[in-house]
């Protein structure tokens, strides 16, 4: 079982080393189609890796599907596997999205250029990928032990749906974030952009920053004031550490809404993998259009508290649906998520007939 997690996070690496070091390894403006590009790229691995799941549960490759998942009490077999791992890769899919609210609100606070954003939303998503990593082997340990802890997380998803229906989430000045404030106090910060650095080294010659499109296009001052050698962060590193905290809020969601479908640790972290994988695309497709999708929080909400109340009546559902009834759920999240589109574009479309034409 060591080598199946061994090998599955080296190909993980692998795909992130290309992704960097090949297929952007030059700073560019990704378009809206390049993005929609690598979008359907990252979804044909996710959903290709469910063929995968399937037939390793089914002949327990490895040790798989050889232990009771502490989600349900079912011994996963092939199918039961493969619907509990793409339920899981549609809610924390489904979830990613409203994240992308926040990091374009970021991106636009610090000004980032759209030449720089890809690489803070790649170093912010290996580091997503660590910290749930281990926030999965926690929870793991936690449901399977104690089992009472899935009835916290179910009530735990159904307050925080009934807080993104009923209250108006306003994000305020990134300045005045706690994690900001800190970082500010401890590390010194550029006034300006140097290329793709995170850091900077005060008084070092600026040759060094020359291969990057207006890195040292303008003088920065605070780093002129600095003592010489002095280490100092630039406001992208700013951005990437607001990144990774907002990553780190919205995961305290969809944790406790993976463990809801499934407790086996490969399932719960292959599944939030490969979600997480497709972010960047996902944003770059989606950043210019998020305020078109004005039911997606609705929807997003309703799929938090589904996930909920099925974590206090699972055994229930089981009983009524049978063994099967992830599949059922997975039905549900799809079409909820359909819904909150349809009526979005329904309502756009509305409100561009109601708009005057210019004659």
């Amino acid at each position: 079982m060591v080598w199946l997690w061994l090998a599955f996070i080296g190909f993980v690496l692998l795909l992130l080393a290309l992704d960097l070091g090949v297929f952007h390894r030059k700073a560019h403006v990704v378009t809206v189609r390049e993005a929609l590009g690598w979008s359907v790229v990252w979804a044909t691995l996710g959903l290709t890796f469910a063929v995968f799941i399937y037939y390793g549960y089914e002949n327990q490759w490895m040790g798989l599907g050889r232990s009771i998942d502490a989600a349900d009490g079912l011994i996963n077999d092939g199918a039961t596997a493969t619907v509990k791992y793409l339920t899981g890769y549609v809610v924390e899919k489904s979830l990613s999205v409203d994240n992308i609210f926040v990091i374009a609100m970021i991106f636009g606070f610090f000004a980032v250029p759209p030449i720089y954003q890809h690489r803070v939303l790649f170093w912010g998503i290996l580091g997503a990928l660590v910290m749930r990593g281990a926030m999965i082997v926690v929870g793991a340990k936690l449901v399977a032990e104690f089992h009472w802890v899935l009835y916290i997380f179910g009530g735990f998803l159904i307050l925080t749906a009934i807080k993104m229906l009923v209250l108006k989430t306003e994000h305020g000045d990134p300045n005045l974030n706690l994690v900001v404030r800190l970082t500010r106090r401890f590390f010194p910060v550029t006034a300006r952009f140097h290329g793709e650095h995170f850091v900077v080294w005060a008084g070092a010659p600026a040759s060094y920053e020359s291969e990057f499109p207006g890195a040292a296009a303008m003088p920065d001052e605070a780093v002129d004031r600095a003592k010489p050698g002095t280490l100092m962060l630039t406001p992208l590193a700013l951005a990437l550490i607001m990144v990774e905290f907002t990553d780190l809020i919205f995961a305290v969601d969809s944790i406790p809404a993976i463990f809801s479908i499934t407790a086996d640790p490969f399932l719960v972290f292959t599944s939030n993998v490969f979600a997480i994988l497709g972010l960047r695309s996902l944003y770059f497709a989606l950043a210019g259009l998020m305020d078109k999708f004005r039911y997606l929080k609705a929807s997003l909400a309703l799929i938090l508290m589904l996930v909920g109340v099925k974590i206090l009546v699972a055994g229930w559902l089981k009983e009524q649906l049978g063994k099967n009834f992830h599949f059922y759920l997975l039905a549900v999240v799809l079409l909820i998520l359909a819904g909150g589109v349809g009526m979005s574009w329904i309502a756009e479309r509305r409100e561009a007939k109601r708009r005057p034409t210019n004659r």
